[in-house]
């Protein structure tokens, strides 16, 4: 495919989709963007199951080395879309059902919770409902200080769906969770940042320039630590202690073996030996 000019940096399309747009610029950024802008972004069938290809092509182009997760237009995303995913699908019987609520929970949660590659979550205009759910299974997360956020599914009768709840409890205090899954009151990002939903919220023009800035320095690691280290955080959140320091410690045997770039051992090098690497102001240098 030919390269495109976006006046920033050039990006190579990956695929063609209908609902989702997805470059590599010359960083190694993956821009996937959800495309439904006439909807907010939101989230419907064919969106869901295009996704699940859209990760699949990221996690394989070696030259995609971070994932950023975005929306088209003034929002990030709007949630799910209620009439092609609830009444549409409602009406194609239980079997569609389980067929939507399958493809959606696999890349809003499951796969993007633990994708192989660094993702960071650019939260650029509105997010609601169902969009809490890839948001915080994103590793990081930037918002615009304007944008808002909310969970209005008790302003039109049902509790959230799916794991947003669920999502919630993972990442903020229990009070504002409630507080906000009870009132269906929205908030911003600066308060998203307070609550620690986001690691920050900037202002809206300067929110791709610091995604880009995050995301370099993330590029710019190495990959199988990476990969090891946030593994090795998010299944161990949920063991007993004995059961992680097993865990940690295999991944951390794991990270070693499978490193082709040796980290650790040139690290150790840089640091014992030739003095030249200072762990905490920087990475170690790589070839």
């Amino acid at each position: 495919m030919n390269s495109v000019s976006t006046g920033e940096t050039e990006k190579r399309p990956l695929g063609e989709w209908s609902t989702v747009l997805a470059e590599v610029d010359g960083d190694g950024i993956a821009w996937v963007t959800l495309n439904r802008p006439e909807k907010r972004n939101a989230m419907n069938p064919m969106l869901n199951e295009e996704m699940l290809d859209v990760l699949d092509v990221v996690e394989c182009d070696d030259s995609a080395k971070v994932l950023v997760l975005t929306g088209a237009g003034e929002s990030f995303c709007a949630g799910m879309d209620l009439k092609e995913y609830f009444r549409e699908v409602d009406a194609g019987g239980p079997i569609a059902r389980i067929r939507s609520r399958r493809s959606s929970n696999e890349w809003q949660y499951r796969r993007l919770m633990f994708f192989a590659k660094p993702t960071i979550a650019m939260v650029n205009g509105w997010c609601f409902g169902g969009a809490f759910t890839p948001l915080v299974a994103c590793d990081l997360a930037l918002a615009a200080e304007d944008a808002v956020f909310g969970l209005s599914e008790v302003n039109w009768g049902i509790p959230p769906g799916s794991v947003v709840s669920r999502s919630l409890a993972e990442m903020i205090p229990a009070r504002d969770a409630i507080f906000y899954i009870m009132t269906g009151k929205t908030f911003t990002g600066v308060e998203a940042a307070t609550m620690r939903l986001v690691n920050e919220a900037v202002p809206r023009g300067e929110l791709r320039e610091r995604t880009t800035e995050l995301a370099k320095h993330v590029a710019s690691m190495n990959r199988t630590v990476l990969e090891a280290a946030k593994t090795g955080f998010k299944r161990a959140r949920s063991m007993e202690w004995e059961t992680s320091e097993e865990y940690l410690y295999a991944k951390l045997d794991q990270s070693i073996a499978n490193d082709p770039e040796h980290g650790r051992e040139k690290g150790m090098t840089q640091f014992l030996d030739d003095k030249t690497f200072k762990p905490g102001l920087g990475s170690y240098k790589r070839d």
